[in-house]
């Protein structure tokens, strides 16, 4: 009698222990699966579409730093050509647009044409740069984890901007200045040029581009002439300081 209430006590032990063990590893599974799909989630937030997406703001939305007329033909001739070009692209070459992410093609740019790398760039490059702008808000700069990082990496805000500034007004022709935090987490600046950037593998700079700004002239040109520095300091106006400091974030 003794073994049997003996063995049925050790029964109701371990069956209380298994449960609250299986409870546990339900409480971490869920918990982890919870943390891969915000992983995915942040990961899926930073891929761009093959396609042209609408303009996220009216055309004279950015005046009087950019004006209307700039804003229309920029995204409506150059940009959207960009697209166009893009989609012949990977039509001809057989991308599985389903299975490859625009980010991916970059990284992986050599290994395609010339037309690819030319328009997949300027695609990416140009889907970026409307989300990078809006509407004069106030907002004076960064803040945050970005604002933090920008000054552990170049000592002030200011110094940064300086630097910056400074790379896309020498930027020689048609290209792009990037803030780029590199794959050792360290932000830097560099330009590149034409529509290449940092996510392609045959950038002589490679890393994750924070932002950019374009000094391609049909970017500035009917309003500024040739005076790109002029455009490049009414541009530090309009800069879209929250997605920037999100983009950072999910990093």
């Amino acid at each position: 009698m003794k073994n049997k209430n003996f063995n049925r006590r050790q029964f109701v032990i371990a069956t209380g222990k298994a449960s609250i063990a299986a409870g546990i590893s339900a409480t971490a599974i869920s918990s982890f699966a919870k943390n891969q799909l915000a992983s995915h989630e942040q990961h899926h937030s930073q891929i761009t579409p093959y396609k042209q997406e609408p303009l996220p703001y009216a055309y004279n939305a950015l005046e009087p730093a950019i004006d209307a007329l700039t804003m229309e033909i920029h995204y409506s001739k150059h940009a959207a050509a960009y697209a166009k070009n893009l989609s012949e692209a990977v039509q001809a070459e057989n991308v599985d647009i389903a299975k490859i992410s625009l980010e991916d093609l970059l990284g992986n740019i050599s290994k395609y044409s010339v037309k690819m790398r030319n328009n997949a760039g300027g695609h990416y490059n140009h889907e970026l740069f409307w989300k990078l702008m809006s509407a004069p808000s106030g907002t004076s700069g960064p803040s945050g984890k970005l604002l933090t990082a920008i000054q552990k990496d170049f000592g002030s805000l200011e110094a940064f901007k300086a630097q910056f500034s400074d790379a896309a007004k020498s930027r020689f022709g048609s290209g792009w200045a990037w803030l780029i935090l590199s794959h050792e987490k360290k932000l830097f600046i560099a330009s590149t040029p034409n529509q290449d950037n940092p996510l392609m593998n045959i950038s002589d700079v490679k890393g994750f581009p924070v932002l950019g700004i374009d000094v391609w002239e049909h970017a500035y040109y009917l309003k500024y002439q040739n005076k790109r520095a002029d455009y490049i300091a009414a541009w530090w106006n309009i800069l879209n300081w929250n997605f920037i400091g999100q983009r950072f974030e999910q990093i």
